[in-house]
């Protein structure tokens, strides 16, 4: 696989050897709660007819309902209307030219979902993907940006994930150049509807050059290992609201502020059409599993929750090789 072949290549520069096993030292494959929940393995649309679309109209057409289907997507799309996907359906763009631009990707009221390999960019106005009351969704090996200096209004988030959706995993994307990436929960209002879902696993993505949300979440459970952080300008990990989150095996590099804060202020910069001082809201909850790699970036855990160890299995990649790893894996072009 590729990821084996890549993985060797780090090994070919590493001055420390390791044992042979160690060449398998991440999963490729779902991961987390995506695969380990109660309803079952996200499979898609395995099973199911496999269609190849080229055209808005297409795509649209491809993705509707809930029989299993593959839809394949080659070339680029400009989308002019949000997408609506259905359930039981995999979504995985051909080569490296896959890419959906205009209008980004509702995953509604819906489950057994999976996005994959993916460019997705200057979503105007609403979320690159929207996943709300949704369950059992993958989203894997996909390219979000826009531009950061457009200023922390113009877009919104990257992958937000709201209302009671459950049994998510976000792995090995590749997040940049963008201003808020990854919401979990609403506000306040829907805190009752939140309150028990919302468990969501990040592993092994690479975010680079960003302002907020790396993710930040409120009233639920998030796993996050890992992941690649460089120059993160503002809070990357934030948990807030009696949200929880065991962060492990994470680096953090370059100009990042804040690798990790459970202060329920939110930042102007996070939130920009509050006041000045930012929002107020409770403080959240985070657990530390495997070392961290914080480089020179604050943390600021206000309190401790009691989510100690995730309750699935996974691979962790040694702390020293994920940089390598991360950048050689994360984005589109690696699984086909």
């Amino acid at each position: 696989m590729k990821l084996l072949s890549a993985i060797c290549c780090v090994f070919a520069t590493l001055t420390v050897a390791f044992p042979s096993d160690y060449l398998k030292i991440a999963t490729w494959g779902v991961e987390g709660y995506a695969k380990d929940n109660p309803i079952g393995v996200t499979t898609g649309g395995k099973g199911g007819k496999t269609v190849t679309v080229t055209t808005a109209e297409q795509l649209v057409e491809a993705v509707k309902g809930n029989a299993p289907k593959i839809v394949k997507l080659k070339g680029k799309i400009v989308l002019p209307a949000r997408l609506a996907v259905g359930s039981n359906t995999s979504l995985i763009g051909v080569g490296l030219s896959a890419h959906i631009t205009g209008k980004g990707l509702n995953i509604y009221n819906g489950d057994n979902v999976i996005v994959q390999n993916l460019k997705i960019t200057e979503i105007l106005d609403n979320d690159c993907i929207t996943i709300r009351n949704s369950t059992r969704v993958w989203i894997d090996h996909n390219e979000f940006s826009s531009d950061i200096n457009d200023g922390p209004d113009k877009y919104d988030g990257q992958v937000d994930i709201i209302r009671a959706s459950d049994f998510i995993t976000v792995s090995w994307n590749y997040f940049h150049d963008h201003w808020k990436s990854s919401l979990i929960g609403n506000d306040a209002t829907f805190r009752d509807l939140d309150l028990g879902h919302l468990h969501v696993t990040y592993h092994h993505n690479y975010w680079r050059h960003m302002g907020t949300r790396g993710p930040a979440g409120r009233f639920g459970h998030q796993h996050i290992y890992n992941n690649l952080y460089e120059d993160f300008l503002y809070q990357a990990i934030h948990s807030r609201s009696d949200n929880q989150v065991l962060v492990e095996g994470n680096v953090f590099r370059g100009n990042t502020s804040e690798a990790l804060s459970t202060y329920g202020l939110v930042i102007p910069m996070d939130s920009p059409n509050t006041c000045v001082c930012g929002d107020e809201e409770l403080d959240g909850y985070a657990n530390l599993g495997a070392k961290n790699d914080w480089g020179h970036a604050g943390v600021n855990i206000t309190q401790k929750g009691n989510f100690y160890k995730a309750d699935y299995k996974f691979k962790l990649t040694p702390l020293p090789l994920v940089p390598a790893v991360v950048k050689l894996g994360a984005g589109i072009g690696r699984i086909w």
